[in-house]
């Protein structure tokens, strides 16, 4: 039997401490870097076809995302197949637009959980979009947030954030600079690219934990070269990726800055093969490009889950798996 998780299927489902819970467990499990390899991306006349793949070493359901995307007519499609580790049989489909803004946020919470100091989080906020306010949601499912403050350049947008965040409880408040907005943040929130790729954010204080996830490209900025060069410590999702292919590692790297013994892996930090923050006054940044690690543990929740709910489709046609 395969089910088929609609886009609505896929939100009515999902939870966000289901989602740390299911990404903790993915990212403690052994290192194997075959069972994740990289990203591949086939290209041809204004289109691209992504794919990222895996076989997670704790047994959930192996798969693949798959984005088809139009750049020029700014559209994409979200596919995510999953399989039974054991009998390899196609278990579900899943409309996977919505999986990617709800992986990154989940994961970042995760990693800033395990990286900021413990006790309430004062947050600071660059950006008010889909993705920042993901990212308010899940910190607050895991840690107590005692305040949030965004700034976006539209006074129209902090203000949208503030009203569908209002939910939380949390107090909210708006700022007219990205440094009114950081100022006294213990956790700072990077997840707006800035204005003619220039960094968004260029300094912080000490012991500041600051979670970026804008700038993924070469060619895009979000922290400063004083930002990366002052981290004791930088945490990547994706370590190679992290320090060769975005902008803000390159143009540290370019500036001086020296990253040997600082740049270490999630998986590390989480299973406990490497320690995290070691000095409460240190500056900590966890940068994210984002990994199927990610999507296949929150796909595949979402699929326990909506099992639990009733929701979902069976297909009417079966994928037989064939003896080799």
């Amino acid at each position: 039997m395969t089910i088929f998780l609609t886009d609505a299927d896929v939100r009515a489902a999902f939870g966000w401490p289901e989602a740390v819970a299911a990404l903790r467990a993915a990212y403690s499990a052994p290192p194997d870097e075959a069972r994740f390899p990289p990203r591949t991306m086939a290209r041809g006349e204004g289109l691209w076809l992504r794919t990222l793949c895996g076989v997670p070493g704790d047994g959930a359901p192996m798969g693949a995302k798959l984005i088809a995307a139009s750049p020029r007519n700014r559209r994409a499609s979200y596919l995510i197949p999953l399989f039974d580790q054991e009998t390899v049989e196609l278990l579900a489909l899943l409309d996977g637009n919505a999986i990617t803004g709800f992986r990154t946020a989940a994961t970042s919470a995760l990693a800033a959980d395990a990286l900021a100091p413990a006790g309430p989080l004062k947050a600071g906020v660059i950006g008010s979009g889909f993705e920042a306010q993901h990212h308010v949601r899940a910190l607050a499912a895991v840690r107590e947030l005692s305040s949030v403050t965004v700034f976006s350049p539209n006074p129209a947008s902090r203000t949208r954030f503030t009203e569908r965040l209002a939910d939380l409880g949390v107090p909210l408040y708006q700022a007219d600079s990205a440094e009114a907005a950081v100022e006294g943040a213990g956790l700072v929130l990077c997840a707006a690219r800035s204005r003619g790729e220039r960094p968004t954010l260029r300094e912080v204080r000490a012991g500041t934990t600051v979670v970026s996830i804008g700038s993924t490209l070469p060619e895009q900025r979000e922290l400063g070269t004083e930002v990366m060069a002052r981290a004791a410590l930088i945490v990547a999702d994706q370590v190679h990726e992290v320090a060769h292919e975005t902008g803000d590692l390159i143009a540290a790297k370019e500036a001086g800055a020296d990253f040997a013994g600082k740049l270490v892996g999630l998986a590390d930090v989480i299973s406990g093969r490497t320690p995290g923050r070691s000095d409460p006054d240190a500056i900590v940044v966890y940068k994210s490009v984002g990994s199927a690690v990610q999507d296949l543990a929150v796909a595949a929740m979402c699929v326990r889950r909506a099992a639990g709910l009733s929701l979902g489709t069976e297909l009417p046609v079966t994928i037989t798996p064939v003896a080799k």
